[in-house]
């Protein structure tokens, strides 16, 4: 795969934005998550580019080899820098597409919401992988809120303070941290004990069959170059990004949308997002989504532990999407 795929640098607000493609034909966009990069859609890039399809990853701000990002600034993370760094993506390599398929998991489905939510004109339909819409709450900030729920050793209260976990993590060793996180597998909460993380998270030592060693080295040695403030800038934005967007506050989602999740995921297994995914809750929020499917035995690195599933997913989506477009435009020209 990483000789297949072009490596290309666009500057885009105010960043030198890294992405990879592969493939000619109208754009997917692949948005990825903590704690990877571009890499983590090595299956589906190549899958889709097959399909007649041209398959764009970028490394978001902070993260792999895009460059220029304010890490010393968590502010400078929120879902309107990152979008912004999207769109001005798209405008740079394809300015003759005014929407484009979007494909998002963890923080990266956190961002393709925001995306679908800011600019809607931009987006023909999304695939959602691992993290449902979360509507803003105007009363009560997130951070406050997670650690009434979870407490102080949760992994996103332990990701706020500047230094400290990245201390932890240099001591843990950076491979054996990417490895922890990635083959964690609890559908409960995790917590990070303080000074010593991962003491009693379910990870393995063994890597499990969809994951290689190979692929483990590939993220540790970009967080070995670069560190991981600039990904944990995400989880200490959280607030300030619930301060500006209040002026989104009860706005629905206006874009095609399928959301696929596995039932180990602790996404799917925190409070109340079961009934909120199948009871209703979600269509409300999101009223073109057209399907919930949930894959048995998976958990959160859905798009990396089933690859061939998730692969047929999102193609047969995008296509019976495309497909519908297309009659739309004969009907309209006749």
């Amino acid at each position: 795969m990483e000789g297949q795929v072009e490596h290309k640098t666009v500057a885009a607000n105010g960043i030198n934005m890294h992405f990879v493609e592969i493939g000619q034909g109208p754009i997917v966009l692949f948005i990825h998550g903590f704690p990877e990069c571009w890499y983590s859609w090595r299956h589906q890039m190549s899958f889709m580019a097959k399909q007649g399809y041209r398959a764009v990853a970028p490394d978001l701000r902070g993260y792999g080899d895009t460059t220029g990002a304010p890490n010393d600034d968590p502010n400078k993370f929120t879902t309107l820098d990152i979008v912004g760094d999207l769109v001005e993506l798209l405008n740079n390599i394809a300015p003759q597409e005014e929407k484009v398929f979007v494909v998002g998991h963890d923080w990266g489905a956190v961002v393709s919401w925001a995306l679908c939510l800011y600019r809607p004109d931009k987006v023909k339909a999304f695939v959602c992988l691992s993290v449902a819409f979360n509507p803003r709450n105007p009363v009560k900030k997130p951070l406050e809120t997670l650690r009434k729920v979870y407490g102080d050793d949760y992994y996103v209260v332990r990701f706020q303070e500047p230094g400290v976990i990245e201390g932890e993590f240099e001591e843990l060793g950076i491979k054996n941290v990417v490895k922890k996180f990635l083959t964690y597998r609890t559908p409960g909460p995790l917590y990070l004990k303080k000074g010593k993380p991962f003491e009693d998270a379910s990870s393995t030592d063994e890597l499990p069959c969809w994951l290689s060693d190979e692929d483990i080295d590939f993220y540790a040695n970009k967080y070995q170059q670069i560190g991981f403030t600039g990904a944990l800038n995400y989880y200490r934005s959280i607030d300030r990004n619930w301060e500006v967007t209040a002026a989104w506050t009860g706005a629905k989602i206006q874009v095609p949308v399928k959301f696929i999740v596995g039932d180990l995921d602790i996404t799917y297994n925190a409070p109340g997002a079961k009934d909120y995914l199948h009871k209703g809750g979600f269509k409300k929020l999101v009223p073109l989504l057209e399907d919930v499917v949930v894959l048995q035995g998976v958990g959160h690195f859905i798009h990396q532990e089933k690859p061939k599933e998730i692969n047929e997913h999102i193609y047969n989506y995008i296509s019976k999407i495309s497909s519908s477009k297309n009659h739309s435009n004969i009907c309209a020209i006749l």
